[in-house]
């Protein structure tokens, strides 16, 4: 797989098989010793081969040296847990152990406990007692306990108890995969918009991350005085115009601009996209004489400002945006970047959050216009169907190029649906499909005087899809809302009618959300008329439940989501908050605050 951009280690996984600890002459723990550690390795086995880091590398599992049965068992795990760089504990038994002496109390690892369903050991009963023991403490736990009883020598993981203990491994790699890390804004608010004003304490809070800005001028220091990697400039301009193709141009005559001019924007933001890449992590490329900024800012995720003042006078940045964001450039398949268009932290994050949870480019769009049925009769004559006629309707998703290339749908999976590989997956082949689809448009020039380019695709086929906004709330701080649903695919004609009717050469998606027929989710209509923001983050698949449970562990409330109520897994301790689920949350992420707040 691919080497981490970043500083730091990826987090470890800590497995702490527990146990009774009785000798005696009926020797209670060696009875046990077999069955507790075939546990703590099926369920590393079952981590190692299904979760992997964001670079693709599986991830890193390490197993307590001994069962555990009594407190210096339990300090010398934590003691080899804390060598080994653990960030996260699963605590597995089949038996009763002794619960206060047996738990991880490390206040920063992110815990989760299966207690094995059989009747011949109460491995349930020790999970009810050591979650009640973290609630007590304050150290949240996910309870992991299977619906059906196992046989004592069943070393099979239950289907049920294998999708908790893999939505908690996925949910807690993602959490601990920031802390440490940066968000880099480049320039600052866009337009007023309030999801650019960036909130340091609520990155570093609840996040454990550290925010890290530069000014646009940056980009302009580094280009006149060549601070970049002017080898991987080459290869990209030249990769960059094999590849691409140049589209229309929907200015007037009298303002488009002449082939030359043309020519020298497209290498300009070709520039920026490698000089946006080194600000984020750096490149060991650079001339001796530029070593400090070599060193770069760490970013696991980024934004750009560009609106206006860069745009009014230099060539937008959609090019780096849209190809930072895919899940691969000239140097072919790559983890994808993080890079949010106008430097709109909160959807950025969200789109961290989901790359991290599927090792898959992301989505970024204005959640523009919701079109009702009869409004698209009323327009094209068109009857909907399928999923948009479910939802009585569908949502236009459309940005200024800012969206992975990706997300165009002509990539198949073996069935022969469109679909958004994981980046490691991503063939030569599948690069040649996005590029083929995709067209490189000049600039709009009543929203950028300064000219570039937007990415021009049309998403042709039906995926499934969530869509996530993360808001910050006076009085409340972060929420979260979540819209699983489908990307549609509607006849050409109907969607060029759409499409003209906003901007024509800017990426095209149609959203249909899974309706419930109440509240949020009446219909597609009542979902818009809901969300929070102007813009929201898109990744490939049904990933709200996993969503959901990150959402736990850093103490965020979910306060709109359509996700079936059987998968949503948080920590057992929010049983305690009341009896409505979301009521729950909101309670629970409020006792506990955020993960990395000192001061209370």
């Amino acid at each position: 797989m691919a080497k981490s951009r970043l500083i730091g280690d990826y987090p470890v996984i800590g497995i702490r098989p527990t146990i009774d600890g009785r000798r005696g002459a009926l020797d209670v723990r060696g009875s046990l010793e077999e069955q507790t550690m075939g546990m703590a390795k099926a369920a590393a086995k079952l981590v190692e081969e299904n979760i992997r880091y964001s670079n693709g590398e599986p991830v890193k599992v390490v197993i307590a040296d001994t069962t555990i049965g009594r407190v210096g068992e339990a300090a010398a795990c934590a003691d080899k847990f804390r060598k080994a760089g653990v960030d996260i504990t699963l605590t597995v038994t089949p038996c009763w152990c002794y619960g206060s002496e047996t738990m991880d109390t490390d206040p920063l690892t992110i815990k989760g406990v299966w207690g094995l369903n059989a009747t011949e050991r109460p491995g349930a009963v020790y999970l009810a007692s050591v979650l009640a023991t973290h609630a007590q403490k304050g150290l949240p736990a996910f309870g992991i306990y299977g619906h059906d009883v196992q046989d004592d020598d069943d070393e099979t993981i239950p289907e049920d108890v294998k999708a908790k203990l893999l939505r908690f491994g996925r949910a807690a790699v993602a959490a601990a995969s920031m802390r440490g890390k940066s968000y880099l804004q480049i320039g600052s608010v866009t337009m007023g918009i309030g999801g650019s004003i960036i909130s340091p304490e609520f990155i570093e809070e609840y996040l454990g991350m550290r925010v890290e800005s530069v000014d646009e001028v940056e980009i302009i220091r580094r280009m006149t005085e060549g601070i970049y990697d002017h080898e991987e400039f080459e290869k990209a301009l030249k990769w960059a115009k094999e590849t691409c193709t140049i589209g229309f141009d929907k200015n007037p005559p009298e303002l488009q601009m002449t082939e030359e001019q043309k020519e020298e924007q497209f290498e300009f933001v070709v520039k920026m996209a490698v000089i946006i890449k080194e600000l984020m992590n750096g490149c060991d490329n650079l001339d001796p004489k530029f070593s400090e900024e070599a060193i770069g800012h760490n970013a696991l995720a980024a934004g750009f400002q560009g609106q206006r003042q860069w745009t009014d006078f230099y060539p937008n940045g959609d090019f780096a945006e849209a190809m930072l964001n895919t899940s691969f450039d000239w140097e072919g398949a790559r983890e994808p970047y993080i890079l949010a268009t106008e430097n709109d932290v909160l959807n950025g994050l969200g789109m961290l959050f989901m790359k991290l949870l599927t090792g898959r480019a992301q989505m970024f769009a204005d959640v523009r216009t919701y079109w009702s049925g009869d409004a698209v009769k009323r327009v094209t004559g068109y009857d909907l169907e399928g999923k948009a006629k479910e939802a009585d309707g569908f949502i236009h998703l459309i940005n200024s190029g800012a969206c992975c290339l990706d997300a165009c749908g002509e990539v198949k999976d073996e069935n022969g649906n469109g679909t958004m590989k994981q980046w490691w997956d991503v063939t030569e082949e599948d690069q040649k499909k996005i590029m083929e689809a995709t067209t490189w448009n000049a600039a709009d020039n009543g929203y950028f005087r300064g000219g570039g380019f937007s990415s021009r695709f049309l998403t042709r086929a039906e995926m499934p899809a969530t869509m996530i906004r993360l808001n910050l709330v006076k009085g409340l701080g972060p929420v979260l809302q979540i819209a699983e649903g489908w990307t549609i695919n509607l006849p050409d004609d109907v969607s060029d009618t759409l499409w003209k009717r906003t901007d024509y050469t800017w990426p095209c998606t149609w959203f249909a959300p899974r309706c419930t027929g109440e509240g949020a989710f009446k219909t597609a209509y009542d979902m818009m008329n809901n969300w929070g923001a102007n813009h929201g983050a898109i990744s490939y698949g049904h990933i709200g439940a996993d969503l959901i449970t990150l959402c736990s562990i850093l103490r965020i409330p979910v306060c709109m989501h359509n996700v079936p109520e059987e998968e949503i897994f948080r920590p057992a301790a929010w049983n305690a908050f009341g009896m409505n689920k979301e009521g729950q949350d909101f309670r629970a992420c409020k006792a506990y605050g955020p993960l990395y707040k000192t001061i209370r």
